[in-house]
């Protein structure tokens, strides 16, 4: 198949065939962070993984970024997914609702208010972790433990507030995301 086919030039255009919208500060910064935490894993670990196979001794410390960087990158990760709309999203029995939109948006409305009610328990189990590691140390790099549990409690507050940020604004879910089906 050639480039100027037709059939070539329709399949680089996106799912939904509306075309992207140009990356946000947030989703920029986030792209950012996570890679700045997997190049730095994966320089980290393959130095590790060199000096033990290599030379019979490694870097105690490296495991343990990776621990730290990895959680971090998890929770960053959830957080640019969420406005996104790229969580996974059982759609298929609100989207019988669309027709309906007094019930489509109290529909929308309960799955935000759980959205936020899940956010609450996270970050409330979260923030106790984070106290009971405040005053411990890990055993290699010294850092806080605090700031294991951290990013849970970050993603957390900021879920939570982009979800009730959409109940205020009354945003309607999106059941248009391009998510193939097998």
């Amino acid at each position: 198949m050639s480039a100027d086919s037709p059939t070539a030039a329709h399949s680089a255009q996106p799912v939904h065939g509306a075309p992207s919208a140009p990356p946000s500060r947030f989703q920029r910064i986030s792209n950012a962070l996570l890679a700045l935490c997997l190049g730095v894993m994966a320089v980290a670990v393959f130095v590790n993984v060199v000096l033990r196979y290599g030379f019979g001794s490694g870097v105690p410390a490296s495991e343990e970024l990776s621990r730290l960087l990895f959680v971090w990158m998890v929770f960053i990760g959830a957080t640019a997914a969420y406005p996104a709309g790229e969580h996974m999203a059982f759609t298929s029995l609100v989207g019988l609702l669309h027709k309906r939109p007094a019930l489509f948006l109290g529909m929308t409305l309960l799955i935000r208010c759980l959205v936020l009610a899940g956010c609450v328990l996270i970050a409330w189990g979260a923030w106790q972790q984070v106290v009971v590691g405040y005053g411990s140390r890990s055993v290699v790099l010294g850092y806080s433990t605090a700031l294991l549990p951290l990013p849970a409690f970050l993603c957390a507050v900021a879920i939570g507030l982009m979800a009730l940020f959409e109940i205020v604004n009354r945003t309607p879910l999106d059941l248009g995301h391009g998510a193939e089906v097998e």
